[in-house]
């Protein structure tokens, strides 16, 4: 097959793993995703007027992204695969709207549509936001953008070719604390920063409990499932699979096939403000260790080390991400009380280290004074988007930038695959981003992207 048929957008023929790792390289460099006569355009919009949005997936955390845009624009168009519990409440919250469980359906027949927040299981981000696209929409995906790596290439470069306006859910990158952290480290406050630690507690919650399962194979026996709930549409590209509630609601997140696990699930938040302070984008290698993995779930714990180049005048920088309650030992620099908690940050310069938010030593701490802010605030991480929808500034985690932020993430999970577990006990996964794929490990780059189920495609 070809590359004109890999990327024709209507085609419904699925890529087959090998087919897929012979022309990644050549496909992501002379990607072609949209026709010429579908570019159409909302043009811009006066600020005073109100965009009708649809949503798709609202019993989550789309139900808070519904509430902030709801504040100012006109809620039209609710679509969830589950009518029950939380759903319910949305759709009640909204009478005006109307109500869809096939996003499809919605986008096909509902013509007033100006703009859609997706914010569905991992596994339909990507094959959602881009036929919102494909429409003519603008589009919020919660994060991660997209489900593998493939993905997320191609939703940033239909995204700017489309010419619409889009924001990916990590909300956390509006805040003021972020900038101020970024301006304090190109101040030059802990000197150069050659490493950075990030870690988490998911999918645990606190000591003895957890948010969802990992590290469990799939569940023996079959069971109808409920009423309410579209199971077909629920699975989308994924392979089919009996039902069984040990997958919907939210336990999705831990399975390979539907989610993206805790690297997944904080990673575009937690390593976001570090992209933006230290420059970074792709890494030149990654490697990772975990405890036991299967080809169902995610581990319950695993360490994953990205290598990134030098970057101007910023040296060359070690991050290291660490989840299910692993972390990294604690620190001399450690005062009275202070703890690196369940969740952290911690940089690591020539000179000091923050942790978090906090400057170490005290002595550095106490004699540094902070340059005068410089960063614009951000109106809101929702408002950022709404305000590009009409002929704004582009929002501060665009697919432009969330695209490549969510390709690092989703490497990390490569590199605790299963089937390359093994391997990487004796080498690093070199990473080139230009060919899109790992030179010394061509055996991987099948998990650069998935084989959609028939009948579904990007």
């Amino acid at each position: 097959m070809g590359k004109e048929k890999l990327m024709k957008q209507k085609s419904t023929k699925m890529i087959s793993r090998r087919g897929f790792l012979g022309r990644s390289a050549a496909a992501m460099a002379g990607l072609t995703i949209i026709p010429s006569h579908a570019v159409s355009g909302l043009g811009h919009r006066a600020p005073g007027d109100k965009l009708n949005i649809a949503a798709v997936g609202i019993g989550g955390m789309g139900r808070n992204n519904i509430a902030n845009v709801a504040k100012t624009e006109n809620i039209t168009a609710l679509c969830d695969v589950d009518w029950s519990g939380q759903t319910l409440k949305v759709f009640d919250s909204y009478p005006a709207a109307k109500r869809y469980k096939d996003y499809r359906i919605m986008l096909d027949q509902q013509k007033d549509i100006d703009a859609v927040i997706v914010a569905t299981s991992d596994h339909t981000h990507a094959i959602i936001s881009m036929e919102a696209m494909r429409h003519g929409k603008h589009v919020f995906t919660q994060k991660p953008l997209t489900h593998t790596v493939y993905e997320a290439k191609a939703l940033a470069k239909a995204a700017k070719e489309f010419k619409v306006a889009t924001q990916m859910g990590n909300q956390g990158q509006a805040a003021d604390g972020p900038r101020r952290l970024r301006e304090m480290i190109w101040d030059g406050v802990i000197g150069p920063v050659r490493e950075v630690h990030v870690w988490t507690d998911r999918p645990n919650n606190g000591l003895f409990r957890i948010y969802w399962p990992q590290g469990v194979q799939r569940p023996a026996g079959t069971a109808a499932a409920p009423d309410y709930l579209d199971w077909d549409v629920f699975v989308g590209p994924s392979p089919m699979r009996p039902y069984n509630p040990a997958y919907h609601p939210f336990k999705w997140r831990g399975w390979w096939d539907f989610g993206t696990g805790a690297l997944g699930d904080i990673g575009c938040h937690s390593l976001d403000p570090i992209f933006r302070a230290l420059k970074l984008k792709y890494p030149v290698s990654v490697q990772a260790v975990s405890t036991l993995v299967n080809k169902e779930t995610y581990p319950s714990g695993s360490i994953v080390r990205y290598e990134f180049p030098a970057r101007g005048d910023m040296p060359p920088v070690s991050l290291t991400w660490y989840d299910g309650g692993l972390r990294p030992m604690l620190i001399p620099e450690l005062e009275p009380g202070m703890k690196m908690g369940e969740g952290g940050t911690l940089y690591v310069g020539d000179k000091g280290k923050i942790l978090n938010d906090v400057i170490l030593p005290s002595s550095l701490r106490n004699s540094y004074k902070a340059p005068a802010p410089s960063i614009p605030s951000s109106p809101g991480h929702e408002e950022e988007w709404i305000l590009a929808c009409k002929g704004g500034d582009p929002a501060g985690s665009d697919f432009e930038w969330a695209g490549p932020l969510t390709e690092t993430v989703l490497l990390g999970n490569i590199a605790i695959r299963n089937e390359v577990k093994e391997k990487l006990g004796g080498q690093v996964m070199l990473w080139d981003p230009v060919k899109f794929s790992f030179p010394d490990m061509p055996e991987a780059d099948q998990f650069l992207h998935c084989e959609y189920r028939k009948g579904w495609s990007l």
